[in-house]
């Protein structure tokens, strides 16, 4: 069975319209990327969408009470919610540096959190 699907790239500022082809659950063809990088968007977006999570996670002893943070690589989609709940009670102590490693495989994911700000102790 012959499916399309309309997507929009997020792999950079250019949000081109994707149109994704697919026969039998698999890809025949990605069209209206401008890049390789949206190509490869389309094709993961409808067999296995993952995303890159940001946030923030609480500091004691910091000089701001929040340090941002991400997930070190993109999460399948359907585990965000399981990341999130797994930020909502941490708590990391200052001082912090960008690329510190705050949590190893969040939630299952085999992708570690890690800080992107620095936040000195007071």
């Amino acid at each position: 069975m012959k499916e399309i699907r309309n997507l929009t790239c997020i792999r950079c500022p250019m949000g081109c319209q994707l149109t994704v082809t697919l026969q039998d659950g698999a890809v025949q063809s990605v069209t209206g990327n401008t890049c390789p990088r949206g190509a490869e968007y389309g094709r993961n977006e409808v067999t296995h969408p993952v995303r890159t999570v940001t946030s923030t996670v609480r500091v004691e002893g910091g000089e701001r009470p929040v340090v941002a943070v991400k997930t070190k690589t993109e999460v399948p989609k359907e585990k965000i919610f399981d990341v999130m709940q797994a930020l909502n009670g941490l708590y990391v102590k200052a001082p912090v540096e960008i690329g510190d490693v705050l949590l190893e495989d969040i939630a299952g994911t085999g992708s570690s959190l890690v800080a992107t700000a620095e936040d000195a102790a007071c």
